[in-house]
């Protein structure tokens, strides 16, 4: 059975002709070698750099409904395993958000236990995780960012685990309370207020480190971090855009993978957290500014819409970019005694920014030595173009007039 199982993965045996003889069966035979490779499947890609969040975006992404939530049990199996405290505080907040939890009673009445909750036939259950276990051996290892379960060491003497960000965590949620009291209100002279305010909260702890590096005479860690961001469809080409320019301006570089559904974000701890920030606040404002100004969908008008969304997005992150460019100069110039705050001078801060911006480079051609860039997006929709530049000019910046490149 586990041969069988085996070669319908790697191709070698039809799909419906391998479905047909686990049907056929006993559930005995069948159920012990299905779950033991779902968990060789899992296995490998919690050690081959895949994590939670990640997994369960691109199972549903290829997947079909409820191949998700076999993701989701699966990470709640697999967590099991370990002592909480040997468990990335990282790794176990994404299980957590998607809500991992063992809730069948045992592995032997697993397959069983999902027909009677989902309320399907043991055939329809067999082709779903057959189905999960054939989109699973066509994920390739990625880079190993977050140590799986069981590689992070206990913390001694009962000591918490060291928060992975380096912006203080009671500051990172004063900041996201902030960009979501601007994303909410409906007054431009509120939302400025809160945006200013987070702005300077998360942009002073990044120019500060560079300032404290410069003045001290310290280098820059060894290895600047990277993170994954999900792009989701629709339009997740125009998402990506819009995420490389908030990087950019925040000193980061960005590799696009679309098949896997996701951007890498390479660059500092402080920086990267900012980009992470600022794109979800964006987002949410690009959508919730082209839901009040599109064009009416139904059958006639969906190609229509659809060339409208796209051309909003092309739109909205070419001015972004402009903005934000714009503010890079200007925070700069003022960092460096060209303004009012001025506190160092650029020949203080200039090489050490040029050194962890070679340090990221290098790390990103390490993890991606082939790379391509994406063909632009086709403006189709005049009226998209002119609605998403107009809705980045109303749009909140995080890190207006305080940001340096």
């Amino acid at each position: 059975m586990r041969e069988r199982i085996r070669a319908v993965l790697a191709g070698t045996v039809d799909y419906e002709a391998a479905l047909d003889a686990l049907t056929v069966t006993p559930s005995a035979e069948v159920d012990p070698e299905l779950m033991a490779a779902k968990d060789e499947a899992f296995t490998r890609l919690w050690r081959g750099g895949w994590q939670p969040a990640e997994l369960h975006r691109v199972v549903t992404r290829r997947g079909r409904p409820h191949q998700a939530d076999l993701v989701t049990d699966a990470i709640a199996a697999h967590l099991r395993q370990f002592p909480r405290a040997t468990v990335d505080e990282r790794w176990q907040a994404q299980a957590d958000v998607l809500g991992a939890r063992i809730w069948w009673t045992g592995d032997a009445t697993y397959v069983h236990e999902l027909a009677t909750r989902w309320r399907l036939d043991r055939v329809a259950v067999l082709d779903l995780l057959l189905g999960l276990l054939a989109i699973l051996a066509t994920l390739p290892p990625i880079e190993m960012l977050i140590a799986p379960p069981g590689s992070a060491e206990a913390p001694a003497d009962g000591a918490s685990a060291v928060t992975p960000s380096r912006i203080d965590a009671r500051q990172l949620d004063r900041v996201r309370a902030l960009l979501a009291k601007a994303e909410s209100t409906t007054f431009p002279a509120e939302a400025e207020t809160y945006t200013a305010k987070a702005q300077e909260l998360v942009t002073r702890h990044s120019l500060d480190e560079a300032l404290l590096a410069a003045r001290s005479g310290d280098a820059a860690p060894v290895m600047p971090y990277a993170r994954r961001i999900g792009l989701d469809h629709p339009h997740d080409g125009e998402k990506a855009a819009l995420l490389e320019a908030i990087a950019q301006a925040n000193r980061c570089h960005t590799v696009w993978s679309p098949e896997l559904a996701f951007s890498t974000v390479f660059g500092f701890d402080t920086d990267i957290d900012a980009v992470d920030l600022l794109y979800t606040s964006l987002l949410v404002q690009a959508h919730r500014a082209m839901a009040r100004v599109e064009p009416p969908g139904g059958k006639a008008g969906r190609s229509r819409l659809r060339a409208f969304r796209q051309s909003f997005l092309v739109a909205f992150t070419a001015r972004i970019d402009e903005r934000l460019t714009s503010a890079a100069q200007l925070a700069f110039a003022q960092a460096t005694g060209g303004g009012e705050t001025g506190e160092s001078e650029p020949a203080d801060l200039l090489p050490v920014l040029a050194s962890r911006d070679e340090q990221i480079r290098e790390t990103m051609r390490r993890v991606f030595p082939h790379t391509v860039r994406a063909r632009a997006t086709r403006v189709d929709s005049h009226e998209g173009w002119t609605s998403g530049r107009q809705a980045a000019d109303r749009a909140t910046l995080s890190t207006d007039t305080t940001r340096g490149r």
